[in-house]
């Protein structure tokens, strides 16, 4: 995911995405425990994904600080 695609939505959908990534991460590690694993390079994508989402928030909190 792009952070571009990112900063076009709002803050409760950044942080429902955030949710259901982490969501997905904790059942891929489960896979993970069990051997299964389709694509073990999604666990860094989804963590850099949940990483710029809440870069985003971070951000977003401090303008408003600011204003």
């Amino acid at each position: 995911m792009k952070i571009k695609d990112l900063s076009n939505l709002t803050e409760d959908d950044l942080i429902t995405k955030e949710k259901q990534l982490k969501k997905d991460l904790f059942d891929m590690e489960s896979h993970r425990q069990m051997g299964r694993v389709e694509k073990p390079a999604s666990f860094r994508n989804i963590r850099r994904d949940i990483a710029r989402i809440l870069t985003l928030l971070n951000e977003r909190s401090i303008q408003g600080k600011k204003k």
